[in-house]
């Protein structure tokens, strides 16, 4: 994650407007890259994983 000063009000904000109220943490992500990358997702076709822990659903 980026930790240049100027980033913490950016980050803050995006965590307000999630229902998580957090970034995610890297486990969280690599668990839908590695699903995407297997077998299992190989009758997923031209689909959206969202992983943004709610955003867009506000």
């Amino acid at each position: 994650m980026n930790t240049r000063p100027e980033m913490v009000h950016q980050t803050r904000e995006f965590e307000s407007q999630t229902p998580i109220q957090r970034m995610a943490k890297v486990e969280e992500m690599a668990g839908p890259a590695l699903f995407l990358a297997s077998d299992a997702s190989s009758f997923c076709t031209g689909v959206d994983l969202v992983v943004d822990g709610g955003f867009v659903c506000w």
